[in-house]
């Protein structure tokens, strides 16, 4: 059958969109082609708000037949953290049939080439686009968020880090030429003369390891980064969070078929409740590529084991902020408040540990004692969250019972400055909502330290008292080494200070922030311009996203021509 969007064709609708993209990640400026705000959908073929409700509705108790090969059952399962039964199935796979297939699709793949395959990926970005509103409610629906966060977060911010990954995919790629006439030099003799062909060949299956809190955002950066450089990607999600990316995946092989290449380059492999896959697809020899997100004991698991692969991870870090001095304390505290508060702490950016010298911190306000400060951060919470609307607006719901447990363990573990509260959500009486809880440790008490070295995911932050800024940069400089961070936040007015702080960050290369008092939040990056993660830590192996990212996910194989 011919395909429905040609080459051409899509190269004219696409390219220039890959050209602003690839200027992006070079000037690292502001640029997104994905509207952030809601009411920009509803035109040029997209769903607004209604019609984006409607379509995840339709999808409640229905069987998502992909059409893949070796569906051998259907598996399900999925609740909502907001109390409402998914009712969604979805295709399982016998891997033996679903794999030799995938593989069957990559050689006419590989040789579409790099700008063909960026477009095809463009193309699949821009359905995914049209469908926001409804991504949203399936974002929603499987992690907790609330949906202005579900909507920004899983729709056009997790749009924008997969376009970043095909920008750099096809710079890396088109890097080396396609061919080349060489000719050497032999004096009175003829040069000796080859032509020489290069082209980009695909490491093999890419396996995307989703996610329960950023199902979209965290899987769309691998899942485009592998499908643009020539390999087939079989996407695992997380059994409480399918909907998002088997939709994605649904989205994905229409666009291929279309495009006249195998839809089962791109399938799911959703599993039965307490299968358990993961491992076993991660070691299969069909698997070249992982990307994976989630805890550290997993992570460290796959970078052992799966050695027949290239291993992308985004594992756990205790992220730190310090606080030094201010001259916007009103500001700090907002800040801070929001950035502790944003999605219940369910972020792997989000800060835990606050280290502020006992004796205090200079501020516009005049000096301020720790018990001050901690008290006052206290009430900046309490403030934002104190009207329940606005709460649940920002917290969303607890994702699962764990992030409950450690939350209800924290207030046990020092003095609490601020305790959590329940919030009952009137549209959804069924969530778990709590607001975070604050807990006061002293830095320089071994049993306090079991609490602040160790990663505590979900809304607890502990506020740690420390002798001096010295300890803290210290202090700072010794948790990234050993735990890792994905983010770094310090607040001071000495450039002394300010100094010593970026040093350990870049010595220990952790992404560091200073001084956020507006609109700009320490947990949360912008695609084409921040780094998410360095790769340079425990915390993470690879960033999202630049060149290392994208580089080992293909080989360039020269083929040469006498004469």
């Amino acid at each position: 059958m011919a395909a429905e969007l040609t080459a051409p064709e899509l190269i004219a609708k696409h390219r220039p969109t890959l050209d602003q993209a690839l200027e992006a990640i070079r000037t690292r400026a502001y640029w997104s082609p994905h509207p952030e705000h809601p009411k920009a959908y509803g035109e040029h073929g997209s769903l607004d708000a209604a019609a984006g409700k409607a379509a995840f509705d339709a999808l409640l108790g229905t069987r998502l037949d992909l059409g893949q090969a070796g569906t051998d059952d259907w598996v399900g399962g999925e609740t909502s953290p907001y109390g409402i039964e998914l009712g969604v199935s979805y295709p399982h796979a016998d891997l033996d049939v679903l794999l030799p297939a995938m593989r069957a699709g990559q050689p006419a793949w590989r040789d579409a080439g790099a700008e063909v395959r960026a477009v095809v990926c463009l193309e699949i970005l821009k359905r995914i686009s049209d469908r926001t509103h409804e991504f949203a409610h399936a974002v929603m629906h499987t992690s907790g968020q609330a949906f202005l966060m579900a909507f920004q977060a899983g729709g056009p911010h997790a749009q924008d880090r997969g376009l970043e990954a095909v920008a750099y995919a096809y710079a890396e790629q088109v890097r080396t030429p396609g061919s080349a006439e060489w000719s050497k030099p032999q004096g009175k003799r003829d040069p000796l003369v080859l032509t020489k062909n290069f082209t980009p060949v695909p490491r093999g299956i890419g396996l995307v390891i989703g996610c329960n809190t950023f199902p979209t955002w965290n899987g769309y950066p691998g899942l485009f980064a592998s499908l643009a450089t020539g390999n087939a990607v079989l996407v695992k999600p997380h059994p409480r969070a399918v909907l998002p990316l088997a939709l994605t995946v649904r989205i994905a092989r229409e666009v291929l078929t279309e495009a006249g290449f195998a839809a089962d380059l791109v399938a799911l492999a959703a599993e039965r409740p307490g299968e358990g896959i993961a491992k076993a697809l991660a070691t299969r020899p069909e698997i070249r590529i992982i990307d994976y997100t989630g805890s550290t004991s997993f992570g460290d698991w796959l970078e052992a084991n799966a050695r027949q692969a290239q291993v992308y991870t985004e594992k756990a870090g205790v992220n730190t902020v310090i606080v030094h001095s201010t001259d916007d304390y009103k500001g700090m505290l907002s800040n801070l408040a929001f950035s502790l508060s944003l999605y219940s702490g369910q972020m792997c950016t989000t800060p835990q540990n606050l280290l502020i010298p006992r004796e205090g911190i200079a501020t516009d306000q005049g000096p301020k004692t720790f018990d001050e400060v901690t008290a006052a951060l206290a009430r900046a919470v309490d403030g934002l969250l104190g009207d329940d609307a606005r709460a649940n607006a920002l917290l969303g719901a607890i994702v699962n019972p764990d992030v409950k447990a450690r939350l209800e363990a924290a207030a046990g573990l020092g003095e609490v400055a601020l305790a959590s509260r329940e919030i009952t959500n009137p549209e959804f009486p069924g969530a778990v909502v709590r607001t975070p809880v604050i807990v006061k440790l002293d830095g320089a008490k071994p049993d306090a330290e079991a609490a602040y070295m160790s990663e505590c995911f979900g809304p607890v932050s502990f506020a740690v008292a420390v002798d001096s800024v010295t300890d803290a940069v210290e202090l700072l400089r010794r948790t990234v080494r050993e735990k890792g961070a994905m983010t770094v936040g310090a607040y001071t007015t000495d450039s002394e200070v300010e100094r010593a702080i970026e040093e350990v960050c870049l010595e220990e290369a952790a992404q560091l922030s200073f001084n956020l008092t507006g609109g700009v939040f320490v947990n949360q990056t912008a695609a084409f311009s921040d780094f998410h993660g360095s790769g340079g830590n425990p915390a993470a192996n690879a960033a999202l996203c630049d060149g290392a990212f994208v580089a080992n996910r293909f080989r360039v194989v020269e083929v040469r021509h006498q004469g």
